[in-house]
């Protein structure tokens, strides 16, 4: 599909977002990439998806083609940027998509901006939903915040290589992911990332209050605490699994992927549409 031309800017804070908005259709799907990387990684998904829906990716601040020119870093500005996107698009009827721990930014738009959200979808997503790391990783935290301050590049290197791909990843995927945790733009990925192993308070608070179904599509090289989930999905989730050799199932299974948000995309829909019926039931 061709994007829309003449599209508006969108600038928050001074601060230029890019993005991109393919096809057209009464429903929004909106994705969000993972850490350190943009929007380019949905492009099986913008391809499979915008000639039955409106699509629109974005890069996130300090990511992609988006600014940098920001002071500070952290999960709820990614939130507020989401929010800025749909706001100044005027976007309705919006299924949010994030991937990975961007997917926070997600969260926060979902229960801060509930009015034009339809549906919530994680991709890889709240593997250990709200809960702090035990006890005995908390030294190994404090050693990994002070090697992102001193060798950011190496250190961002070995998290993605021990916990994002495994020995079975494609090299040409490993390479890619390797090659944009090294180049991320420092000053971003240093704050996230430290602010990201604090935050299970806040994502166990938003949570509890999201206002919609959690539709969670994860990898099964690593599993999901599904207790956690149990816990605090106030209005309930789906975890469907996809199996995979790394955190990354939209360039390594995307045909497997784009089948999986196809039925939870049908599953919000439906929903929808059972509301609007029963609303119009009332009204009578």
């Amino acid at each position: 599909m061709n994007q829309v031309s003449n599209k508006p800017a969108v600038i928050h804070h001074d601060l230029h977002i890019n993005y991109s908005l393919t096809g057209i259709g009464d429903i929004t799907l909106l994705f969000v990439h993972g850490s350190f990387l943009d929007e380019n990684i949905w492009n099986s998904q913008v391809d499979y998806f915008s000639s039955s829906y409106q699509v629109v990716t974005i890069d996130l601040a300090g990511h992609g083609k988006s600014g940098n020119n920001r002071n500070t870093w952290t999960i709820e500005q990614f939130g507020q940027d989401v929010i800025a996107l749909i706001k100044i698009l005027q976007l309705k009827n919006v299924i949010l998509i994030g991937h990975s721990l961007r997917a926070e930014a997600i969260l926060e738009a979902a229960v801060l901006y509930p009015q034009p959200i339809i549906g919530f979808i994680g991709i890889e997503a709240f593997k250990n939903a709200g809960t702090a790391l035990p006890e005995q990783f908390q030294e190994q935290i404090k050693a990994i915040e002070e090697k992102l301050k001193t060798d950011f590049a190496d250190t961002s290197e070995q998290y993605a290589r021990k916990t994002l791909l495994t020995a079975a990843t494609k090299s040409e995927l490993t390479d890619r992911i390797v090659k944009a945790y090294r180049e991320a733009y420092e000053p971003m990925g240093i704050e996230s990332t430290i602010d990201i192993f604090h935050y299970y308070e806040r994502e166990r608070e938003l949570i509890q209050q999201l206002p919609c179904k959690m539709h969670l599509i994860n990898v099964d090289y690593m599993p999901t605490n599904t207790e956690a989930l149990e816990e605090y999905a106030a209005k309930s989730y789906e975890l469907m699994q996809i199996k995979g050799t790394s955190h990354f199932p939209m360039l390594e299974s995307p045909r497997e992927l784009n089948e999986l948000l196809g039925e939870a995309i049908m599953s919000i829909t439906k929903t929808m549409n059972n509301n609007e019926i029963l609303q119009f039931i009332e009204e009578q």
